[in-house]
């Protein structure tokens, strides 16, 4: 009875690492009856910390809205497609995000792009970061209807408490004049205080005539370039090759 009184009253304050922890210490007794109190706390603390871990990597993955669901784990490295795998794997420990730094993943259409770009942000989600991801075209077109119904100040804001912002497919439209502005903004509050990912089919030199203001590109290029780190990927459409693989496969079958 007091054991159940002790659960309830977990549950309510919320610890349910330590009531689920508690439970199984309860149902398995031959494993931890030896344990003396410290030892048994200490377990239970250990499963609360790590349900509240468990938890915030959740929440922080559902508010990052990717594109895809990518997990480190998973990255294909013999890809032909010019991917470091030195390289990509220190960026994989977070101190890019830690100092503020930004990352531009350029190459072709299909070569990975977005599901690297989505790999960082569900490591930047598990190590506490938090992370949103955009079609680059479809934020700054949000951001341009935001100035007509009074939410542009909401979102700037949200934009600039971001840990880190990723922009995709960066540069397929030249940029009006008020996009250019607003990009202006959100890069002047992020610079060396949070950390931007950019992917682009196009090279980084073709990004200050994108713009399409020499001034304004100098200003923005200026805040993203600076402490930026550099992924130029090559190779066949990964998405092309898979189809022609499957139906090479399915001529097989036949």
């Amino acid at each position: 009875m007091q054991n159940q009184q002790t659960l309830q009253q977990l549950r309510t304050l919320k610890l349910t690492g330590m009531a689920d922890g508690l439970e199984q210490q309860q149902n398995q007794p031959s494993t931890h009856d030896e344990l003396c109190f410290e030892e048994r706390l200490s377990l239970l603390v250990d499963r609360e910390a790590t349900h509240r871990h468990n938890n915030k990597i959740t929440r922080l993955l559902k508010s990052a809205k990717l594109k895809l669901q990518a997990n480190p784990e998973d990255i294909d490295y013999m890809h032909p497609r010019g991917l470091n795998k030195s390289q990509f794997a220190s960026l994989l420990n977070g101190d890019w995000l830690q100092h503020h730094h930004n990352i531009l993943l350029t190459g072709p259409t299909g070569c990975g792009k977005t599901y690297l770009a989505c790999v960082l942000a569900t490591q930047a989600c598990r190590l506490g970061f938090s992370v949103r991801y955009f079609r680059s075209s479809r934020l700054l077109e949000d951001l341009s209807v935001a100035h007509g119904d009074g939410r542009f100040s909401k979102l700037i804001r949200q934009l600039e408490k971001t840990d880190l912002l990723i922009f995709d497919d960066w540069g397929l439209e030249i940029l009006s004049l008020g996009q250019r502005n607003d990009l202006l903004e959100i890069m002047e509050d992020r610079h060396g205080n949070k950390s931007t990912l950019i992917t682009s089919q196009l090279p980084i030199s073709k990004w200050h005539q994108s713009i399409g203001d020499a001034t304004l590109a100098d200003a923005i290029l200026d805040r993203l370039l600076h402490n930026a780190h550099k992924l130029k990927l090559k190779g066949e459409s990964m998405r092309k090759m898979k189809s022609d693989f499957s139906d090479e496969s399915t001529a097989v079958e036949c």
